[in-house]
């Protein structure tokens, strides 16, 4: 049986097909389209898995998708603002408004004691002011419990006609897409977004019982949900109701501290780890309720309280309050369930799961010995669980969880030898290349690696990153500088898996979801001596681990650079230009080198030396460690 999985097309756009349970091919639509978070029918993602695997789409047995159609999407958002009605009353945030007004001019300083790259003045600390009428709104909405009410209820119901809006815009799109490919006669199976979650979570993990959690902005009237899983299926047996979304709440703070909501919330996580939140924790946890394992949230939608918080205290200090608040409620939660169903094992998606630090503190919660994160956990893998929702249980048990995630578009030699002579470039052609990377790594040379099947989800996993070593504690500065980013996170490290034991502490149990990158690990004092470029301000990385059997080429060339250096660690962080999806193609990656000034290119078999190599080893040799250099601003 094959069935086509469609993620939501509001963002993310994702293809997935499937047959008898296995994905055989899955990629977003951004990667190939070139747009970030790509909206919209993925017609060419759908194409190009098409054409890879030769499949006619009328061989196509079934289409699924991770939404209800527009009008019960309506009718559960109308359900969940009549809810949202009963249980907030205008003084269900008193006694968090008052803690507010009390700390206002109380002396609060920023302490400076630890710089943030990319933050260089006093004045960066802070969001820059906003007009006075603005300021005046953030006050009020934020200082009194009536006014909080207000704006919360003014909000909430723009986003309700909006997501209406757009929930019959996406279901009209999908019904033309099919049709254009000749899918529109197939079965369409609809699921409840979180459900779509709950299943992608459980059947790729190696766990077969578990705790299923899922966490994310918004999905058919929820935010997430709970469920148990087993030989007997998976069950729910609770949904947090929408708007107490834990997704929206760290979208605010996203927003509030001037990034894109969406994009950037892995900025907040990094910069969380330089503050201190002692200062505003009391303020948001009073607008918290985690009572018999629910999370609600008074008056949620108020995105004026966080700009209100924003404009007194220093962005390190705002984030560090958010990211406790997220890890805390969420431990409440959860650990209720943990409780009620004596589950050990935790499996996870949803996009608030992108947060690797709330995933490691749900993995260090009592009595649980195992955590698995879906490693597209976003809205993108949800066309996975609706196609392993559509396959049922049965079939789903007997297929293998996720051995590897390079699902997506492979490129021959011939069509990677047409993308460098296109740009008239030099290139030297290996059978193993692996050992000649390994050489240039050891002499600290930037690589942007190319090769084999592209990932899938939003982590680079070596076939299409950068790399370099991990040696140098300054290179998050100079290398982010140079492929014109900004960044408060380290990068992530690429590490051989027999060595994770020396390098990390609290593995067992996690093995498996680090190998997609997604959960972080305190580090030991082996790894923050030998590669404290990988390692944050708190002591924790976020690595992947490599084994022979998920990447044995990647495998390979780590090897071949422990063996000259005695680290079984290199940085890795997507190849890509700022704000632009990871590569796919050969002529995507030529164009992020030469733009990056990366200096070599290993793409599949061939390895390129930057046409301005020495120029740009001069030029880096002023402006590495020990030399001043100007860092954008946040």
């Amino acid at each position: 049986m094959r069935v086509l999985g469609i993620s939501p097309l509001d963002k993310d756009s994702t293809v997935s097909l499937m047959e008898d349970g296995r994905v055989l091919f899955a990629c977003g639509e951004e990667r190939l389209s070139r747009v970030k978070l790509q909206s919209g029918f993925p017609h060419k993602a759908l194409q190009e898995g098409l054409n890879r695997l030769k499949w006619d789409p009328q061989s196509i047995d079934a289409v699924a998708y991770a939404f209800f159609d527009w009008d019960e999407e309506a009718r559960l958002i109308a359900e969940s603002v009549g809810v949202d009605d009963r249980l907030n009353g205008p003084k269900a945030t008193a006694k968090s408004c008052s803690l507010y007004r009390s700390k206002i001019g109380t002396g609060y300083a920023v302490d400076r004691t630890t710089r943030i790259p990319g933050i260089e003045t006093e004045a960066a600390e802070f969001v820059p002011a906003k007009a006075w009428y603005k300021r005046l709104t953030y006050e009020r909405m934020a200082g009194s419990s009536r006014l909080d009410r207000r704006a919360h209820k003014h909000v909430f119901k723009k986003w309700q006609q909006a997501a209406v809006d757009d929930h019959r815009k996406w279901s009209a799109e999908l019904a033309a897409g099919l049709a254009k490919f000749g899918l529109d006669k197939k079965p369409l199976k609809r699921f409840q977004h979180h459900d779509t979650h709950a299943a992608n979570a459980f059947y790729a993990s190696p766990f077969t019982d578990a705790l299923v959690v899922t966490l994310d902005g918004y999905g058919s009237g929820m935010c997430g949900g709970v469920y148990t899983a087993d030989a007997a299926g998976i069950r729910n047996l609770h949904r947090f109701r929408f708007p107490n979304s834990l997704g929206i709440f760290y979208e605010h703070v996203t927003s509030g501290l001037g990034f894109k909501p969406s994009r950037h919330e892995g900025k907040i996580v990094g910069l969380a780890s330089y503050g201190d939140p002692k200062h505003l924790a009391d303020v948001l946890l009073e607008r918290f309720d985690t009572a018999n394992g629910d999370i609600v949230i008074r008056n949620g939608m108020n995105h004026f309280f966080t700009r209100a918080l924003s404009g007194h205290w220093a962005k390190r200090d705002v984030a560090a309050a958010y990211q406790f608040v997220l890890e805390e409620v969420t431990r409440r939660a959860v650990g209720h369930w943990l409780a009620k169903t004596g589950k050990t094992k935790i499996v996870v998606s949803g996009g608030v799961h992108a947060n690797v630090k709330l995933n490691q503190r749900m993995r260090e919660m009592p009595g649980v010995d195992g955590l698995f994160v879906y490693p597209n956990m976003g809205d993108g893998g949800c066309g996975s669980g609706a196609a392993m929702l559509t396959f049922g249980h049965e079939v789903m048990r007997k297929a293998s969880g996720y051995d590897v995630v390079y699902y997506g578009p492979d490129y021959t030699e011939a069509e990677i030898r047409a993308a460098l002579d296109k740009e008239g470039l030099k290139y030297e052609r290996f059978d193993a290349p692996e050992d000649r990377i390994a050489e240039l790594l050891a002499q600290d040379h930037i690589i942007g690696r190319f090769n084999g099947r592209m990932e899938y989800g939003p982590r680079a996993l070596g076939n299409r990153s950068v790399l370099y070593p991990a040696k140098e504690p300054e290179v998050n500065q100079w290398l982010n500088h140079q492929l014109q980013r900004t960044e408060f996170m380290p990068f992530a490290p690429s590490c051989l898996a027999e060595a994770a034991p020396r390098l990390f502490h609290h593995l067992p149990g996690c093995e498996k979801t680090a190998e997609f990158m997604t959960v972080t690990f305190d580090c030991t004092d082996w790894m923050k001596g030998h590669s404290p470029a990988a390692v944050h301000v708190d002591g924790t990385a976020r690595p992947q681990l490599v084994t022979p059997q998920s990447n044995p080429s990647y495998h390979k060339l780590i090897s071949a650079y422990e063996k000259r250096t005695g680290i079984p660690v290199v940085i890795n962080t997507s190849f890509n230009m700022h704000e632009e999806p990871i590569v796919c193609s050969p002529a995507d990656a030529v164009r992020a080198f030469l733009l990056g000034n990366v200096d070599y290119l290993a793409a599949g078999p061939f390895l390129v030396p930057h046409p301005k190599l020495t120029e740009n080893l001069a030029d880096r040799a002023k402006t590495k460690p020990g030399k001043k250099r100007e860092l954008a601003g946040v």
